[in-house]
């Protein structure tokens, strides 16, 4: 029988995804750069660290900003370029986040 993924392992899993598209399209890097795999590391120390757990909400939508300001802008950044493009290369995965 399958282990159901936990609400924080796929968040984890659609970051990655997103800071992957950012770091191969709009950085045209092959491997994901320091900068990025600094970030992807942060964001996952976040997401272990979430006081909701498996009740979060998205972080958009959290009362509680967790990320310092530096971090937070460049997320920001890195969403606005990866989300569109999430249809394209992860569709069903997209589908569902948004649903969230």
């Amino acid at each position: 029988m399958k282990k159901k993924s936990s609400k924080i392992e796929k968040e984890k899993q659609v970051v990655k995804w997103m800071v992957e598209l950012y770091c191969r399209k709009k950085e045209g890097n092959e491997e994901l750069c320091p900068e990025c795999l600094l970030l992807l590391d942060y964001a996952y120390k976040r997401l272990e660290c979430c006081k909701f757990g498996e009740k979060k909400s998205s972080c958009q939508r959290c009362p509680i900003h967790c990320y310092k300001k530096d971090m937070r802008k460049r997320m920001k950044q890195i969403m606005r370029f990866s989300g569109p493009r999430m249809l394209l290369y992860y569709p069903i995965a997209a589908l569902k986040h948004m649903l969230q």
